[in-house]
């Protein structure tokens, strides 16, 4: 009975870390899975990053040419203001 008994032991012990490895490869697999996800998402992020940033120097060109175009008119309507003044002097 002695023989049995440790063979039952280490049968026990066996299917105990078949049982942990089983788990550890279930674990690894999740997070691989988790990792690849994150990586897609942080891929679409940057993306969506940099079209943000095309979007904001397109912006910002644009503010600038309309703060010329309003100093120019800016400039056009004080010479016109002059005109006017010497007119009526």
């Amino acid at each position: 009975m002695g023989t049995l008994s440790l063979e039952n032991v280490v049968t026990d012990d066996f299917s105990a870390l078949e049982q942990k490895i089983v788990r550890a490869v279930e674990l690894v697999k999740k997070e691989r899975t988790a990792r690849v996800q994150a990586e897609e998402s942080a891929a679409r992020m940057q993306d969506e990053l940099e079209s943000q940033n095309a979007n904001l120097e397109q912006a910002q060109e644009q503010v600038k040419t309309l703060e010329k175009e309003r100093e120019n008119v800016r400039q056009r309507v004080e010479k016109l203001l002059k005109a006017l003044d010497e007119i009526s002097e």
